[in-house]
């Protein structure tokens, strides 16, 4: 029996890889959109629409396999200050994004994973082996190259991006801990629905501008875009194991590169492009670390 449930989830490995590469694309679509419309509009009113496209589009796809028996949890306290770190760092990405190019912005996320074996060791008192050690310090060193302190290039939208990842680094953490009790459909639609709440109770705190029709169709679009790469990036981890289609999850950056370039005219620098292999490196060795430390035992 063992065997079969392994050759099963290899034969669709290929696909979770497929849905990795369009929710990296659709991810992408959406954070371009958002550096878009963040120009027009506050940061709060473009978090609001993409909560709202992204709830629509959560719920389409999981209540009528639940129903509302998804929300049934007794750790709603958790599911609300994890959602509630989650909004506070994906307001710290719409600021960085308004400041600094988009490539720059999701180079500096990508060191998320790094923060996250950080928090679990002081909040999960997950061990800090040499090899996560390694991958910290790489990892930052790359970061830095990619905010490029000190030099005419430097921005602050990079101290945005990094407080981003740390706060994404932190979530990541508190999802760790939360799914040892809570699925993945009520962890997805707590968050849609918390996140949406929360964006809408900051929304009178700021100007809200009334969008036109064609602004509020690409406010809804990205909600639509944040939504369906919420699923298939969920799917792809499903179909496959995160060894297998999480390095694919990279492709982000190849995307927003070519983005970047024909919506703005950015051209990635020297230092861009050192600091992202440099981050990416790190998070693909402390994925490979973690992978093999945590493999089953092969079977004779």
């Amino acid at each position: 029996m063992p065997a079969t449930s392994a050759t099963t989830r290899a034969d669709r490995v290929p696909l979770g890889i497929l849905y990795m590469v369009g929710a990296t694309l659709t991810f992408s679509i959406s954070q371009a959109l958002s550096k878009w419309l963040v120009a027009g509009y506050p940061f709060t009113e473009v978090l609001l629409f993409r909560g709202v496209g992204s709830l629509g589009i959560c719920a389409l796809l999981i209540l009528p396999q639940t129903g509302l028996a998804v929300f049934r949890t007794y750790r709603l306290g958790a599911h609300v200050s994890r959602n509630a770190a989650q909004a506070v760092a994906q307001a710290m990405l719409m600021v960085a994004l308004s400041l600094m190019p988009l490539a720059g912005a999701i180079a500096i996320n990508f060191s998320a994973p790094l923060f996250a074996a950080l928090a679990a060791a002081l909040w999960l008192h997950e061990p800090i082996s040499r090899a996560r050690g390694l991958a910290l310090t790489t990892g930052f060193c790359g970061v830095l190259l990619v905010a490029s302190p000190g030099s005419g290039s430097f921005n602050v939208g990079a101290i945005f991006a990094i407080l981003n990842a740390v706060m994404f680094g932190s979530v990541t953490a508190a999802v760790r801990g939360l799914s040892a009790t809570e699925s993945t459909e009520t962890l997805t639609t707590y968050q849609m629905v918390l996140l949406t709440a929360f964006f809408a109770a900051a929304v009178p705190f700021f100007t809200f501008n009334v969008p036109n029709r064609a602004d509020a169709a690409i406010l809804l679009a990205n909600g639509l875009c944040n939504g369906i790469g919420q699923y298939w990036w969920t799917r792809s981890l499903s179909l496959a194991p995160a060894a297998a289609v999480g390095p694919f999850y990279y492709f982000s950056l190849v995307w927003a590169m070519i983005l970047g370039f024909f919506i703005w005219g950015d051209l990635p620098t020297p230092l861009l492009l050192l600091g992202s292999a440099i981050v990416v490196a790190s998070g693909l060795y402390l994925l490979w670390h973690e992978s093999a430390r945590r493999a089953p035992p092969i079977a004779e």
